[in-house]
C-alpha cells in the first residue's frame, strides 16, 4: 500500500439508524467547525489546528511514516496500533526473549528499548501551495523543489513536503519536526495483540489489543514534552455521542468522482 504523509481530520456522528461524516485538512477546518459544532463537538478550529498556540496537531504524530500515534503524557509516551510497532517488536525480540509471542513491558525508563531508524514526525504548520503548482505541467518537479529549498533555508531543522489532495487538484507543504530517538515501552502478546489479523483489521467490532507504546526522547536523551497530550477517558461513552479520528491515513478514496468510481470498480477490479 502507497504510504504518504497526509494529516486528515475523519469525523462522525450517529445517532439512531442516520449518520454524517466526513474527513477533512486541520488547517481548512474553519469551512467545517460549525456543522463539526452542531453534530456535538465542544472544540473550535483553533482549539484543534493553530499555528499561534499549542493545539490538538500537536499530541499528533507520524508514527515511523507509515502509521498515526499520539502522545498521552507529558513526558513523551506515544500510543500507537500493535501493528504499527509490530516490526520494531520483532526486531527486539530473540531466542531468549521473544516479545512478539510473551509481550514486552519496561518497568522503567532505563528499560525501555532503542529503535534505530524509527522516527516519528510533529506537524509544524500546513501551508497551501496549489496555485504554484496545478498548472505546471513538465516544472513541477523543479517548483516543488525550489519550494522547499526555499523554505529550508529559513529553517533546516525542519522538514518539508508536499502532499497532493482531491486528485492532485490541491496541494499542501506540511511542515514538520522529525524526532529520532523513538523508544519501545510496552506491547502485549501477539496472541492479544495482534488477535484476529488482517482479517479482523477491517471489521468492526474487533476484539483485539492493537496497541503498543512508544516513548520520544529529545535530542539531549531526556523525555520529550510535548505541547500538548490526550488524557485517557475511561468513561461510559453514550449513543450519539460525537466522534472524531485526527491522524495520517495511508491512503484514502473518501472523494472519488464518480468517473473514479466506475473505473475502480468495472476496470481496475
Amino acid at each position: 500500500m502507497k504510504k504518504f504523509l497526509s494529516l486528515l481530520l475523519i469525523l462522525s456522528s450517529v445517532q439512531f439508524s442516520s449518520a454524517k461524516e466526513g474527513m477533512w485538512i486541520p488547517m481548512l477546518l474553519n469551512n467545517n467547525i460549525a456543522e463539526m459544532q452542531a453534530m456535538g463537538c465542544e472544540l473550535s478550529a483553533e482549539d484543534i489546528y493553530s499555528i499561534n498556540h499549542s493545539s490538538l496537531k500537536d499530541a499528533i504524530v507520524s508514527f515511523g511514516g507509515f502509521c498515526t500515534g499520539e502522545f498521552i503524557s507529558s513526558k513523551g509516551l506515544v500510543l500507537t496500533n500493535h501493528h504499527c510497532g509490530y516490526g520494531q517488536i520483532q526486531k527486539q525480540s530473540s531466542m531468549e526473549h521473544n516479545y512478539l509471542k510473551d509481550g514486552f513491558w519496561a518497568r522503567s525508563m532505563d528499560e525501555e528499548l532503542k529503535n534505530p531508524g524509527l522516527f516519528v514526525e510533529q506537524l509544524v504548520f500546513m501551508e497551501e501551495v496549489t496555485n504554484s503548482l496545478v498548472n505546471s505541467g513538465d516544472k513541477f518537479k523543479e517548483i516543488e523543489a525550489a519550494l522547499i529549498e526555499a523554505k529550508e533555508l529559513d529553517n533546516p531543522n525542519l522538514t518539508y513536503k508536499v502532499v497532493p489532495f482531491f486528485g492532485n487538484n490541491q496541494f499542501f507543504l506540511l511542515v514538520t519536526i522529525k524526532y529520532n530517538d523513538v523508544r519501545l515501552v510496552g506491547a502485549p502478546l501477539s496472541s492479544i495483540g495482534k488477535f484476529g489479523a488482517d482479517t479482523d483489521n477491517w471489521v468492526f467490532p474487533r476484539h483485539t489489543g492493537d496497541f503498543s507504546l512508544f516513548r520520544v526522547y529529545d535530542d539531549n536523551g531526556n523525555a520529550f514534552t510535548p505541547a500538548q497530550h490526550l488524557k485517557v477517558n475511561i468513561a461510559p461513552r453514550t449513543p450519539g455521542e460525537f466522534t472524531m479520528v485526527f491522524g495520517y491515513p495511508g491512503r484514502t478514496q473518501e472523494y472519488l468522482t464518480a468517473v473514479e468510481m466506475d473505473q475502480l470498480v468495472n476496470v481496475e477490479n
